[in-house]
């Protein structure tokens, strides 16, 4: 609730602007039913057509305040409730940039993505119907049994009973409404999870014919939320009936007991019926309101839960680090070992060894081996859990993250590509790269060849992912982006991976050449790509089986060799 409260003080004024017209339009709704009851009984009665005109005429202008008064209301709330929604998106996308790996692999993609929507259109949603309804509601609930009481006072007990009842059954709405409510918003996050799985896998879940498979896991999630969302509007389709009977039972009794038919009454009891309609709608609206309340405090608490989300790593600038500058490019792993959060089995495990300033380091071993992980505790992706990964002598943890990171290109497994145009992708490692740098960027990347054949050619459209691209492509350009960034550290994730082997010496010859000074960790899975690195460091099951240059492995690492003669063939000799 906090939240909602502090989204309103930043914009109090267009708040209580939409208010005061709120009022406007409901002092009118209120007084328009005693004025009808003077025209009845001053004027109909007395057949004084002066006193019709009169009260019609002020009824009128009372209506046209109201008109006025509901379209400024409208403009006004809508107006704050979307800027209020547009800025919370915007801190909540702000937070999660903030945050480390393994806060979001904690909080989950899907989830994140529920609460910049869903949640956050619940938020929007309430504070738009509180300027609109949730004030109007009271006032002219209380307006008018005040008035109703004026009218006809015998029907004061009849009016605290009723308000005693509507208020105990809105009560145990609220209760009974908020735990589902919240229950209904993490089945939505299960459902956009499977959605989100299966849209990105889509072509393999085509290729193994698995549609049926995937359907019916989209179908448990979605009969799950659907089950959730039915236990939660359940309540309200309980109890918004039952507040419904009390008020109707009350225009009864008020009939009943305004049922002498003398002429004088008549106005007054149409009035007092009038009103008795206008509590009824009001405590409805006031049901409805704290439905959406239920729905925003439990969106409120999950959005809450993002935005004092605390990262895991700290920033070495906000550390008292020093002042590191640009950095060399030289790395040393001393006695590391990483787990990731919840998992009991170590992915690196005493890991030690040093890089020096402008070496290629091949990394090389099986599919689980803990390559990928290793390279990501260098930019800082995760923190070690023990000991110390250091650049240029100072420990990462005590760099300034950008600073870091600024210096560090990294190609990842899956080339990950954008929307928009190819070089809009490619400026993402310089945005101010002129035209040359791009185009020599793509030469040593293989990339120039297939980006030339297009008609477009570097202002050719890519859709999301790079959908439009093959593999091979895709990786091209990728390589291409990091080179763009000329990095003092280079990291090559098995980026080569769909290239064919002319492609691939291709892009590595030009990478020996452009990468001259980089400090450069070449992941693979194929041998022949990092036989050729200074030197290469062979892992397995998390730990260093082997370093050295190729020769040396051969003749010092089992691993290795094993790896080679799988892959190349033969006995080993010369």
């Amino acid at each position: 609730m906090k939240l909602i409260i502090n989204a309103i003080r930043k914009h109090l004024g267009m708040f209580l602007t939409a208010i005061f017209f709120l009022s406007i339009e409901t002092m009118a709704d209120l007084l328009q039913p005693t004025f009808m009851s003077y025209i009845v009984d001053n004027g109909v009665k007395e057949q004084d057509i002066g006193k019709i005109i009169q009260y019609g005429a002020i009824m009128l202008g009372i209506a046209a305040a109201g008109a006025l008064g509901a379209v400024m209301r409208n403009i006004f709330a809508s107006y704050t409730s979307q800027r209020i929604g547009k800025e919370m998106r915007a801190d909540i996308y702000k937070k999660v940039q903030t945050l480390s790996f393994e806060n979001i692999d904690r909080l989950q993609a899907s989830s994140i993505i529920t609460r910049i929507t869903s949640d956050v259109t619940q938020i929007q949603n309430f504070i738009n119907g509180t300027m609109r309804i949730m004030m109007k509601a009271p006032i002219t609930c209380i307006g008018a049994v005040a008035l109703i009481i004026l009218q006809t006072p015998q029907q004061l007990p009849m009016m605290v009973l009723i308000i005693g009842i509507a208020t105990l059954l809105i009560g145990a709405n609220m209760k009974l409404g908020y735990p589902r409510f919240g229950r209904q918003q993490r089945k939505l996050d299960k459902l956009n999870e499977v959605s989100r799985e299966f849209l990105s896998s889509i072509r393999v879940v085509k290729a193994f014919g698995a549609e049926q498979q995937e359907e019916e896991k989209f179908g448990e999630a979605a009969a799950e939320f659907s089950s959730a969302g039915v236990s939660a509007t359940r309540v309200a389709a309980v109890f918004s009936p039952l507040i419904n009977l009390t008020v109707n039972m009350g225009i009864v009794v008020l009939l009943w007991i305004s049922g002498t038919g003398e002429a004088g009454k008549i106005g007054r009891t149409m009035a007092s019926v009038n009103y008795m309609t206008q509590v009824l709608f009001s405590l409805g609206m006031v049901s409805n309101i704290l439905n959406a309340f239920v729905r925003a405090v439990a969106s409120a608490q999950r959005v809450e839960e993002i935005l004092q989300e605390e990262p895991v790593q700290k920033d070495g600038a906000n550390q008292g680090g020093p002042e590191l500058l640009c950095p060399r490019g030289s790395v040393e792993f001393r006695n590391v070992t990483f787990y990731y959060a919840g998992t009991g089995r170590p992915s690196v495990q005493a890991l030690s060894f040093s890089v020096q300033p402008g070496e290629t380091i091949g990394i090389i071993g099986p599919t689980g081996s803990g390559k990928t992980t290793l390279v990501s505790l260098i930019p800082r992706f995760y923190d070690a859990t023990e000991g110390q990964v250091l650049v240029d002598g100072t420990d990462v943890t005590q760099w300034s993250m950008d600073r870091l990171r600024e210096n560090i290109a990294v190609v990842p497994q899956k080339a990950l590509l954008f929307s928009g145009t190819i070089e809009e992708n490619l400026r993402w490692g310089k945005p101010d790269a002129s035209g040359e740098e791009i185009v020599h960027a793509s030469k040593i990347a293989c990339a120039d060849e297939f980006v030339e054949g297009f008609a477009e050619k570097y202002e050719t459209s890519l859709g999301q992912g790079g959908v439009n691209l093959s593999g091979g492509q895709k990786q091209r350009l990728s390589i291409a982006r990091a080179l763009l960034k000329n990095p003092r550290i280079l990291i090559l994730d098995d980026c080569t991976s769909a290239l064919d082997a002319s492609t691939e010496a291709s892009v590595l010859a030009g990478l020996r050449e452009q990468a001259e000074g980089m400090t450069v960790f070449l992941i693979s899975q194929r041998i022949s790509t990092v036989m050729k690195a200074d030197r290469i460091l062979c892992m397995e099951d998390g730990q260093v089986r082997g370093l050295g240059t190729h020769r040396e492995l051969l003749d010092g690492c089992p691993a290795y060799r094993a790896i080679y003669e799988s892959q190349i063939g033969g006995k080993i000799y010369g």
